[in-house]
Formats: C-alpha cells, structure tokens, sequence
C-alpha cells in the first residue's frame, strides 16, 4: 500500500483554506471526538457558553483529518485533533493553530487483533484505522519497529465507528483505534499487541489537542482564552482527583452519556492518557517547545513513509499566549 495517502483528506482541506466563512463573534463553533477527557463535563454543562459569552455549536466529528478539513473549510472554530492529523495541516501550512494539550496518549489507543499471536502474523492480514490518525501513525511506527512493510499489511481506512461494526461482522482482523470502540472490541473477542504507550518507547509519541483558525483567533482573544481555560480547569478538577471520577460519579454519568461508553468503563479509559492541567501548558515540555518538536518529529517521520515533506520549524502553529492569559 501506497502511504501517499495519508493526507488526502487534508490536501482537500488546505485547497479550502483560503475561503472560510465569516464568523459572528457571539457564535463559538467547536469540533468534537467521542473521546473520554475531562473536557467533556464543560460541554455537557454547557460551562463554555457561559465562561466565553458565546452560543456555542458542537460539532461531532469521526476523526482528526474530518475536524482539520472543517476548520480549513470554515464551518468551525476550534477542533479536537490527534498529533498526526495536526501535522499534516501544518507540513501543508493551513493556517491553525495549538492552543491546549489535551496529553499524551497511553493505553487509550492500541492494535487489538483476533487469530494473531505475534506481530509476524499481521502479514495479509486486515487491519483497520483512521487513515490521517494518531492511530494510523502509532500503527506505522509499530509496522515499523517489528520489520513489517506497510505494503505487507492489508491497512483499510475506516472511521470508530465503522471499525466496530466491521469488527463484529467479522471483516477484519484487527484495529488500531481508540476508546471507546477499543474498549468495545477489546472486550469482544480482541487481543491487544501493542499500544501507544509501546509505541511512545519505539519512538512515535502521540498526544491529542485543540486547535482553533488562526483568523478567529486574532479576531476573538478573549473568547478563545476563556474556552483554554474552562478547558484547563477540567482536566486540573480530573487530576486533582482522579478517584472522585469513580463510575458512580456525575462527571463519569455525563461523560458516558456524551461519549456512548458505558459509565463503568469511564474511569479505565480514562486513566488510559496522561491529561495535562493549565499550569503545564506554558511549560517548555508541552506548548513551550516539546509540541512543535513533536510535530517536526513526527512530519520526519512521515516523510520516510512517503507521505507529505516535513518542515524545519513548527513553532508557527503552537500558540501559548492563551494559556498564559487564561492564568492570569
């Protein structure tokens, strides 16, 4: 399989990019994943609408690379993104930006498989991921650290939910994807061989953050500041306490209740990420260097695997300035 395909879908997005619709100031449009963090709790109170003053639009997204083509589209503002959907939106140079790290991903993505025993066995095998993914990435980096070309593997580019439904028809032989659908399939009959905390030791680190068009930004700071910080006081109030977040907890009831994962599995999945609060995002190891050499690793990396060319310097897309005023 050819790996030039890797940013097909935001190639559609940066041809986009330069005709984004305008947006009224008092509508906030934010893109979402099903994704267990503690950012939910905001949304489900509807805690953002009253922190940033705005009437906020959610959005719910299959994946990253669906969430970057609507921000370079213009039909939303802020975005939740995997590392490697962010890196092809900025080797192509659309004009986003980070500005929250959600953390980095530990058992929360992995490669469950059925009828395999070791990695020598994905060979012909089908194996399913959201192309333009953390997942696809920590997948390629484990084909790679075991020796196996991705030509060798049978890779089918399916979004969550197409996984779980193709997983329980029987067509495919594995996944690499992340909660709650892992939870799903892990429970169903699926072996895991590896996850992304493996892959961060085989030297493809992942992490998932937010992201907002550079042009919305610049035109409501303040907005985009509160959303940083509602957002960091969500995931201090989660590590601050993780054991309050326990299955009979309201936040673990109205995080199932959003995500679709079932509320005794919430605590689990979430202890599958290492969160970062608001204090850690100024840090030099999170929005202060390590993201933008992050993604310039990562884009390096892709470029050996044919997909896209890397740039020397990302520090362009990684904005700190509003963590350091939603702290003051």
């Amino acid at each position: 399989m050819s790996l030039r395909t890797f940013t097909a879908t935001v190639t559609l997005a940066a041809v986009l990019g330069g005709t984004a619709f305008p947006t009224l100031a008092e509508t906030l449009r934010i893109g979402w994943q099903q994704i267990v963090e503690p950012s939910r709790i905001p949304q489900a109170d509807k805690t953002y609408d009253s922190a940033t003053g705005a009437t906020v639009e959610w959005s719910l997204f299959g994946g990253g690379a669906d969430v970057i083509a609507a921000i370079a589209a213009g039909s939303i503002d802020i975005g939740y993104v995997g590392s490697s959907p962010l890196t092809a939106a900025a080797s192509q140079d659309l004009p986003v930006e980070v500005i929250y790290i959600v953390g980095t991903i530990a058992g929360a993505e992995a490669l469950v498989v059925k009828g395999i025993d070791r990695p020598g066995d994905l060979k012909g095998k089908k194996i399913a991921t959201p192309f333009v993914s953390t997942a696809h990435y920590a997948l390629l980096t484990a084909l790679g650290h075991w020796g196996i070309d991705a030509s060798e593997v049978s890779l089918l580019n399916l979004r969550p939910q197409e996984i779980a439904a193709a997983w329980e028809r029987g067509d495919i032989d594995g996944a690499y994807i992340w909660d709650p659908v892992l939870n799903q399939i892990r429970t169903t009959g699926g072996t895991v061989l590896a996850d992304s905390t493996d892959v961060a030791g085989w030297g493809g680190p992942t992490f998932d953050a937010w992201i907002v068009r550079k042009a919305f930004a610049e035109a409501h700071p303040d907005i985009v500041t509160a959303f940083v910080k509602v957002t960091g006081e969500a995931s201090d109030a989660y590590l601050a306490d993780p054991a309050a977040w326990g299955a009979e907890s309201e936040q673990a009831k109205k995080i199932a209740e959003l995500t679709g994962a079932p509320v005794a599995d919430v605590p689990g999945l979430l202890s599958g990420y290492a969160f970062a609060g608001l204090k850690d995002q100024t840090s030099e190891a999170f929005l202060g260097k390590a993201t933008a050499e992050a993604i310039r690793n990562t884009a390096a990396f892709l470029a050996t695997q044919g997909a896209g060319s890397a740039k020397e310097d990302y520090s362009a897309f990684v904005n700190k300035g509003f963590a350091e005023a939603a702290l003051k």
